[in-house]
């Protein structure tokens, strides 16, 4: 794929979310559109929101998670990169307008923050587990560009791997001192059960994943950094959110975190 027309599949991306609209598929319009293609295509996407004074202050993983993958017929991992623009706080009002959602869907996780630099490509979970100061209990609110979610790995990765927000609960627990593989998530909307699941529906476990995209990383030459935030992904099924829904959840040992949605 040429780079002018990287360029303005990026473009497209960006302007969708700064109007809070969807597109068609970039699969469906570029039949030929390889996984390389698609992660050149969100550093554009990227490089425009840097533009606008977007920090990245970390990395996500997407569909790790059988559930998920399931969910959205996409059957590998993915990541995104985050900015400073998409961490919300704790138990606050998420407006759509102010950050652009369009069809959100709301995910339980196991955060980790970095207090080393990984880097490497040849990075175990063991190797993880030293180099993170801490984890946390959070919610990744997905939100995709493309139209009712009909997304292949393609169209995902460009999307910047489907992020839209993210918050991080309060509690931040040395994960050398819990077993995060049986971590218990338990999600809730509107005050009633929304999903359950344990931290080793992540890969086997959260750490794994982590790895996973360390290496990838590393393969990439994109750094790794001490400080940052890392969403390992998804314990349970995504779950759909709409203006007026709270969502809330409580992971064994971590802790709890919640969101209220508003127009």
């Amino acid at each position: 794929m040429n780079l002018n027309l990287i360029e303005t599949l990026g473009d497209e991306l960006f302007d969708a979310l700064q109007g809070r609209r969807t597109l068609s598929p970039l699969t469906e319009r570029h039949p030929d559109i390889q996984l390389e293609d698609a992660y050149r295509i969100s550093l554009r996407f990227l490089e425009r929101r840097q533009q606008l004074g977007e920090q990245i202050i970390g990395k996500k993983i997407g569909v790790t998670s059988k559930a998920v993958q399931d969910m959205l017929n996409v059957h590998q991992p993915d990541f995104g990169f985050l900015t400073d623009r998409m961490q919300v706080a704790d138990g606050s009002d998420v407006g759509f307008a102010e950050y652009r959602l369009v069809q959100p869907r709301a995910e339980g996780e196991i955060a980790f923050i970095l207090g080393e630099d990984l880097i490497g490509t040849d990075i175990s979970a063991d190797d993880v587990l030293n180099a993170t100061q801490y984890v946390a209990p959070c919610f990744e609110i997905v939100d995709s560009r493309i139209d009712s979610w009909k997304i292949r790995i393609q169209d995902t990765v460009a999307d910047n791997a489907s992020c839209g927000v993210f918050t991080l609960g309060a509690q931040r627990i040395d994960p050398r001192e819990i077993d995060l593989a049986q971590v218990r998530l338990e999600l809730f909307k509107n005050g009633h059960p929304a999903g359950s699941g344990l931290g080793s529906a992540v890969q086997g476990h959260p750490c794994a994943a982590v790895a996973w995209l360390a290496n990838t990383l590393g393969r990439l030459g994109i750094p790794f950094r001490k400080g940052e935030i890392i969403l390992s992904g998804a314990l349970a099924p995504l779950v759909p959110v709409a203006a007026g829904d709270r969502v809330s959840l409580t992971l064994s040992g971590l802790g709890e975190s919640s969101l209220r949605f508003v127009e």
